[in-house]
């Protein structure tokens, strides 16, 4: 199994388990609420009359559910990517269960195959999902479609993680991380930065993060930085 392979089965076997496991906005796993940042974004577009929205790596809906009940009473559209069959069988349940279904465009693709056409959304949130593209150079790529694919006055929203390390907690033993990308934390700012050029950066922070995980049911540590950054389009694109 070559590396990228490798990976992505990794990924689906942590989250098929977490998906299992941890019921959507119940306590006791990061499926317990929405990100923050993302809700108090779509709050400053609660005057416009019809939204769309894009969820890169959507997930069960942790973020695009929310969204949507926020848009409940006005015209809109939630478009929700992701590579999993569980995370889409799951988000059409969740979104049928919190009244929403009507709002939630669920699509089976990864990130890097799924063409954001371009002026087609309002807002585009990529929440620890970019990091998961097969290449730095696709990653590249695709913020240049994201950049392309918002309209004027429109905002994206990514988190993404850089500078990963991966340790086996029992033996110390430094792990290749299970991470298709996996920049310096300086030559993502210094991309992101590159690829928003002429937006207004709203905000763009990092936070040191550690996480306890499991691989092949060995406990090990993940560290990494983990960036914000929200950026607005010009009203004169």
């Amino acid at each position: 199994m070559d590396r990228l392979a490798r990976i992505r089965s990794e990924e689906k076997i942590y989250h098929d388990q977490c998906y299992d496991s941890s019921k959507l906005f119940e306590p006791g796993s990061w499926l317990h609420k929405p990100v923050t940042t993302v809700i108090n974004l779509i709050n400053k577009y609660k005057d416009q009359e019809y939204i769309s929205i894009l969820d890169l790596g959507a997930g069960v809906g942790r973020n695009s559910i929310p969204i949507a009940e926020s848009i409940k009473h006005r015209n809109g559209k939630v478009v929700c990517v992701d590579l999993l069959e569980s995370a889409i069988a799951k988000l059409k349940s969740y979104s049928q269960q919190f009244g929403v279904e009507p709002y939630i465009v669920p699509i089976l693709s990864d990130i890097e195959h799924f063409s954001i056409e371009p002026n087609e959304y309002d807002i585009i949130v990529a929440v620890s999902s970019l990091e998961h593209v097969s290449s730095a150079q696709v990653l590249e790529q695709k913020l240049s479609e994201m950049n392309t694919g918002t309209r004027a006055g429109g905002t994206n929203c990514i988190i993404i993680a850089s500078n990963i390390r991966e340790m086996h907690l029992e033996n110390k033993q430094e792990l290749d991380p299970m991470f298709e990308v996996n920049l310096s934390t300086e030559r993502m700012l210094e991309l992101l930065d590159q690829k928003y050029a002429g937006w207004e950066v709203q905000q763009r922070f990092v936070k040191h993060m550690t996480y306890e995980i499991s691989r092949n049911g060995e406990p090990v540590k993940l560290t990494s930085d983990c960036i914000t950054y929200v950026a607005k389009k010009s009203q004169s694109y």
